[in-house]
């Protein structure tokens, strides 16, 4: 298909999108919205649950853009003003990441550190560069190496984050290696990402876990997060002495 072609369809698609969403818009619910992302992003004020609904309307009567206009479709998307939007480029790259091309990295990439923050962050890291880099585990090294030593935080907290979802398939070797290169930082994202991969991994090698926060000088946050579901399983298996009366 022709650049101009997919372009010119790609654009239908987001104008559709863009019609049934502001049919729905909530001028007083994105006040509150935007002001709970501390004024950084403008909303439509459409509510998750609500914005759920539409959106699975829009798609049991458009479909998921194919694999020539997707890229055009979620870029469109991102360059939108109203954060909803990004929300719902990204379902769209969730929806399509199992037969995605290793070039979609360099796409998830660039959306990552375009309008950061760490709803969009979160959710591109440990829901499509994550499946991305179990298809492809080829990339892993050089993707990874490269996002740890950029200066760029949210590609930092994505090279700790992407394997959240892997359980006894992450490469705790490669965990440690990215934590250990950010044990310095201040920044609040990143000793938050820090404890948030250990508490998750945690649920799968407690004593692993265990191990690295005593092993390694962590930040207070990271180290309370980190253990999070550590001691509230130890609380439950106390056993408390049974009242005499």
């Amino acid at each position: 298909m022709e650049q101009v072609g997919v372009k010119k369809m790609s654009s239908s698609y987001v104008d559709a999108f863009q019609r049934v969403m502001e049919a729905e818009a909530n001028p007083e619910q994105a006040v509150s919205m935007k002001r709970y992302m501390r004024d950084q992003f403008e909303f439509l004020g459409i509510p998750n649950p609500q914005s759920k609904v539409v959106t699975a309307r829009f798609l049991k009567q458009h479909g998921v853009p194919d694999q020539t206009q997707l890229e055009e479709v979620v870029s469109r998307l991102w360059e939108l003003p109203q954060r909803e939007y990004q929300y719902y480029a990204i379902n769209l790259l969730v929806r399509t990441v199992k037969h995605a091309p290793q070039e979609r990295l360099q796409l998830v990439e660039r959306l990552i550190v375009s309008k950061s923050w760490w709803d969009t962050v979160d959710a591109l890291a440990s829901n499509v560069i994550g499946p991305l880099l179990s298809k492809y585990p080829e990339l892993i090294e050089a993707s990874t190496s490269s996002w740890i030593h950029c200066e760029n935080i949210w590609l930092q907290r994505t090279a700790i984050l992407f394997q959240l979802k892997y359980k006894n398939k992450t490469d705790t070797r490669l965990l440690a290696a990215m934590i250990e290169e950010c044990l310095d930082s201040k920044e609040f994202f990143l000793q938050k990402a820090i404890g948030w991969a250990l508490r998750e991994y945690s649920k799968t090698d407690p004593e692993m876990v265990r191990s690295f926060v005593e092993s390694h000088p962590l930040a207070s946050l990271s180290k309370r997060e980190a253990l999070k579901v550590i001691n509230r399983f130890s609380f439950s298996r106390l056993d408390f002495p049974k009242p005499t009366y």
